[in-house]
């Protein structure tokens, strides 16, 4: 994505980064949005209870950390789809930032990467709530577009070349952050379910 949308290839292609990130960033969490409503409102028609939903979040989040750590094998269930790269010639910045956005938002139609994704989709069921499940998706949507930002001083190709190259030297760091994160959700999900 970032060597897709950058300042240097939205200017060689005569439109403004600002405009395409904007809608980029709109797209992804709306759409995010939208998912986490609907999970939401689904999940308001499931019997739960606060010690229910605190366990099943306990066992997701448990799953999730197997996954993203290998443990006993286990892999990620993904579909092997990538945006469109010829939108970027095709359409105008905004359509592309918008259409992009939209599918790396809703997390599931492109490569999945992280279990973490799986999890997000479980915790907006879980809220039982269209606010909640909406809150959800759309935290996840924007945290996910944001890091389109990193190129954002980008005026040229070396600068490019390393922005994508810190950005690839940080994805451990990145990893074991979004490993953290389901480590603390395990572990508050676990302390309610003790309480409940």
């Amino acid at each position: 994505m970032l060597a897709s949308i950058n300042p240097l290839g939205e200017r060689a292609r005569e439109r403004r980064w600002g405009v395409t990130v904007v809608a980029y960033l709109l797209g992804s969490t709306a759409a995010a949005a939208l998912l986490g409503l609907v999970l939401g409102a689904a999940g308001h028609a499931l019997p739960l209870t606060a010690g229910v939903t605190a366990l099943a979040v306990v066992a997701l989040s448990a799953l999730a950390l197997a996954v993203d750590l290998g443990l006993g094998g286990l892999r990620l269930p993904t579909v092997h789809r990538q945006v469109d790269k010829d939108w970027l010639g095709r359409y105008r910045g905004w359509v592309v930032g918008v259409g992009f956005g939209v599918q790396l938002g809703l997390g599931v139609v492109t490569i999945v990467n992280t279990a973490a994704v799986y999890l997000m989709l479980a915790l907006a069921l879980l809220t039982g709530s269209t606010v909640a499940g909406a809150t959800v998706g759309a935290t996840f949507g924007l945290v996910r577009a944001l890091v389109i930002l990193v190129v954002a001083r980008v005026r040229r190709p070396d600068q490019l070349r390393l922005a994508l190259r810190r950005v690839n030297a940080w994805r451990p760091v990145s990893e074991r952050i979004g490993i953290a994160v389901q480590g603390l959700v395990l572990v508050a999900a676990g302390a309610v379910a003790i309480v409940h």
